[in-house]
């Protein structure tokens, strides 16, 4: 079929429509005319038939998409949340086929039947498709009728085949999984007199419990051996030299420091232990977890000849899923990492400990109020009050109302989230149509939640309550969530960081405040060196694509070490440590750790302005209803300034003045 000529069409339609319709016809076609394919049929005729310049038929046409979208997206979310249940939920011993049904993606051909059925490109020829240049330049002047057309426009963006689709699915899912069963048995490890560190029946999974477990043995008298233990197992990991046999294995013991496995002794195996091979040879796991990212990778990469505005995995991460440039965020990242407060921090940290600064200490606790609370008592009372997931949901009114929400509205808010017992570590999972409730999934051990168990689930229930709202109180639903991870990630630090006063452990006041203050950014500190080493990592397999998992284990362990040595080694030794690369969404959440040192700072700006404006309730409820506007507006709306590292420090620096930390050494 030949191409029609496109200025002879815009020629016709103007005469049709009118010289006020110029810019909407020129935009329109331009847009259909970039995704349509010859299969799609004849241009002209479609454009003829379909093009609305009449604004009440617009408006119509509009409503109708919105509420057709949003059904669409909540019912095919909500069969993606079914065939993935058996695998993310404890509903019991999974099944051969409960892995298979996980890679199964119902989104995966919706947006190309909607092309097929020309829907897709009714939106494209009468709605604008910006860009993200356009949408931070007028942005700010908006309506919200247009911020939720521009939404309506981005759907459409890209038309990815559904097999290409499928593809990312299988290969996230299978990750998924696999960083879901790693686990490691504490009680197993050994040090090099044979001597048990942990109590029977600790199982950790990879890293998110491994880093709580560290932080909680700050308030035990042999707390550093356990923790250092702990650092050389997260290398093991990174490096891959972790021995196949002891993971997930509570049947062998194994010294992390000499790599050595012996069979368990019979009378220190948990009696409700699984069943597994008894293997002491030693063989490292080989390279499975960079053939997962390897696996991500290229199914990501499959995608980028369909995205031309976002050639490749790690632009779309940051132009379309963030709508922040990589080097806006690197910049940010890299004006924690390199300020002269990380030393005076640090200097504070080996004051309080009365000992050198350590790689361990990359997640120090002591500016968190359960740094002197034994681990055991804090785990009582969450076992206490917490033995079933059940307990949690009953308890959520309490806690909500304890966040400063009214009563009605705690009780509105635990209404619309159902908890699940979950595989992993825990998670929160949004619903797409009102109607349809969020998913709080929390791990709970047979003797009820541990103290990790409810940091993790207070945090969900941050993200939980933020999808409620951001989704019932939206005034489009096309404008549903807010502007990207990290801001969600934000709103749920905010319930995170009161965890403790929910359990009845202290309240805030001036000197709980400092310590807020530096625990945000140390934290941040943290998790920034992390991120690069995420987004390195996928600008290095972009530039290797045909690297074997070998040699992409050999770049990442190479790339961890080199940021440790630029940011973190001046301040805590261990120059040459891999132990950036043991966050686990490097492997099941790809580019998204950048998300949480930006999480950060968002989240003390969002502290700050509730801090200024009074109850947490209301004025987060408010935030999490502004929808998904860009960034920078959204923040503006929010607290009355735009995303910045600089709220963070000034508050940081004077923070460790009130905490008599050290002063400006010459060179800083």
């Amino acid at each position: 079929m030949t191409p029609p000529d496109l200025t002879a069409l815009t020629t016709e339609l103007l005469r049709k429509h009118g010289e006020g319709q110029r810019a909407r016809i020129e935009r329109g076609v331009a847009q259909v005319a970039a995704l349509w394919r010859p299969e799609d049929g004849d241009l002209a005729a479609f454009v003829r038939e379909q093009f609305i310049s009449d604004q009440a038929q617009l408006d119509a046409t509009f409503a109708r998409l919105e509420s057709v979208f949003e059904q669409i997206d909540g019912h095919t979310h909500e069969v993606g949340r079914e065939v993935r249940r058996a695998t993310e939920v404890d509903v019991g011993p999974m099944l051969a086929v409960d892995p298979l049904l996980a890679t199964y993606d119902p989104f995966a051909h919706v947006t190309e039947d909607l092309f097929q059925a020309k829907v897709g490109f009714v939106v494209l020829l009468n709605f604008p498709q910006t860009t993200l240049a356009e949408r931070l330049e007028h942005g700010p002047k908006y309506s919200r009728r247009q911020w939720a057309e521009a939404r309506l426009g981005s759907r459409f963006s890209r038309r990815v085949p559904a097999e290409v689709r499928q593809a990312a699915t299988r290969a996230a899912a299978d990750a998924d999984l696999y960083i879901a069963q790693y686990n490691v048995w504490m009680h197993h490890l050994v040090d090099e007199t044979g001597a048990r560190l942990f109590p029977a029946g600790l199982r950790l999974i990879s890293h998110w419990n491994l880093r709580d477990e560290l932080k909680a043995r700050y308030a035990d008298p042999d707390g550093l051996k356990k923790q250092q233990a702990i650092v050389k197992v997260m290398e093991r990991i990174v490096t891959q030299t972790i021995p196949a046999a002891v993971i997930d294995n509570p049947h062998v013991d194994w010294n992390p420091f000499t790599n050595a496995v012996t069979a368990a002794p019979a009378g220190e195996v948990e009696a409700d232990a699984p069943n597994r091979e008894v293997v002491t040879d030693g063989a490292r796991e080989d390279d499975v977890r960079y053939r997962k990212l390897l696996a991500n990778f290229h199914a990501a990469k499959r995608e980028d000849p369909f995205v031309p505005i976002a050639p490749t995995a790690i632009a779309r991460s940051f132009e379309l899923g963030r709508e922040l440039p990589e080097a806006r965020v690197k910049a940010l990242l890299e004006q924690v990492l390199t300020s002269p407060l990380v030393g005076r921090t640090a200097r504070l940290i080996e004051q309080r400990l009365g000992r050198p600064i350590g790689p361990q200490d990359l997640w120090y606790a002591g500016f968190r109020g359960n740094a002197s609370l034994p681990e055991a008592e804090l785990d009582a009372r969450t076992k206490a009050r917490y033995p079933t997931p059940e307990a949690f949901a009953r308890d959520m009114p309490r806690l909500l109302q304890g966040l400063g929400f009214a009563p009605p509205r705690a009780r509105f808010l635990a209404e619309h989230i159902l908890v699940d017992p979950s595989r992993g570590a825990g998670h929160a999972l949004q619903s797409l149509r009102r109607g349809d409730f969020p998913h709080l999934r929390t791990r709970v051990g047979a003797e009820g939640m541990d103290y990790k168990g409810y940091n993790i689930a207070v945090h969900e229930l941050g993200h939980n309550v933020e999808q409620v709202f951001s989704l019932y109180n939206v005034d489009h639903t096309l404008l549903a969530g807010v502007p990207n991870n990290a801001f969600t990630e934000a709103l749920a630090f905010v319930f995170q960081a009161r965890d403790l006063e929910l359990l009845g452990v202290g309240k805030p006041d001036a000197a709980s405040e400092r310590e807020r203050v530096l625990a945000d950014f140390w934290a941040t500190f943290e998790i920034a060196g992390v991120a690069l080493v995420d987004v390195a990592t996928w600008h290095w397999m972009y530039d290797h694509p045909e690297a074997s998992p070998a040699e992409l284990r050999e770049a990442v362990v190479k790339i961890a070490q080199d940021t440790w040595d630029r940011y973190y080694a001046p301040v805590l030794g261990s120059p040459g440590t891999p132990l950036l690369g043991i966050y686990s969404h490097m492997i099941s959440y790809p580019l998204y750790l950048a998300d949480y040192p930006l999480g950060h700072l968002i989240a003390f700006q969002i502290e700050e302005h509730i801090h200024k404006a009074g109850k947490l309730g209301p004025e987060f409820e408010r935030m999490a209803s502004l929808g998904a506007l860009t960034p920078d507006l959204w923040m503006t709306q929010a607290t009355g300034a735009p995303v910045a590292a600089e709220p963070l420090l000034r508050a940081t620096e004077a923070a460790l003045a009130s905490a008599g930390a050290p002063p400006r050494d010459a060179g800083e």
